[in-house]
């Protein structure tokens, strides 16, 4: 089970220069901790944020403008992680891939589209399309009823602290490849079962395959 943000695209950054920019734009005060508060929440959760920092709009009109500026800046250049595509690729030869994303779904098929992984994966889901985000589990848990195994057989790979506590309160064991700009909390990263430096360091041989 992938994650896709801080994972598979170097988007985090992207995130809050759009975000910082449209919340300073539109009337909003950007906090200290707000970047991090926002990294694993829901569209829906994070636009409620945004207006709770002042953007003078509703959440919904909030979400619809930075999710546009977001596929936009995709559609100019995608940044994909280093190794991403041949990661996806090696694993996939051996296992059954999966996604659990806070993006929304227009932003996931964007960056599968334009990476050409979408065949890769057997089931995709944003946390748009359950009842919770990240750090709760419902993400991980839908990707792996989707494809109709036990989470507790699932090997999800996760950059942030509310990634990685969602993945393991789904029962799923947990490889953390930290983003060096935005590495996850000390308690969340205990909750790995593996860690690794990037994601050339994600072989079968890691996962016992």
């Amino acid at each position: 089970m992938f994650d896709l943000d801080g994972v598979l695209v170097d988007s985090e950054p992207v995130w809050e220069e759009v975000r910082r920019a449209f919340v300073a734009e539109h009337g909003g005060a950007w906090r200290d901790d707000t970047q991090a508060r926002l990294m694993g929440m829901s569209t829906a959760e994070w636009a409620a944020y945004l207006h709770e920092l002042g953007v003078r709009m509703p959440p919904d009109e909030i979400a619809r403008q930075v999710v546009g500026q977001m596929a936009e800046r995709y559609h100019s250049h995608l940044p994909l992680m280093k190794g991403a595509p041949e990661a996806v690729r090696r694993l996939g030869d051996r296992f059954t891939l999966g996604l659990a994303s806070s993006s929304p779904r227009q932003l996931i098929d964007v960056v599968l589209a334009s990476s050409d992984l979408h065949d890769c994966f057997d089931a995709t889901v944003s946390t748009e399309e359950v009842a919770r985000g990240k750090p709760a589990p419902d993400g991980y848990l839908e990707a792996a009823r989707r494809l109709g195994v036990d989470p507790e057989d699932c090997v999800a790979v996760e950059d942030s602290s509310n990634g990685l506590r969602s993945a393991d309160a789904a029962g799923m064991r947990v490889i953390a490849v930290p983003h060096p700009r935005y590495p996850p909390a000390p308690d969340a990263l205990a909750l790995a079962w593996r860690v690794v430096d990037d994601l050339d360091a994600l072989t079968a041989d890691l996962l016992g395959g």
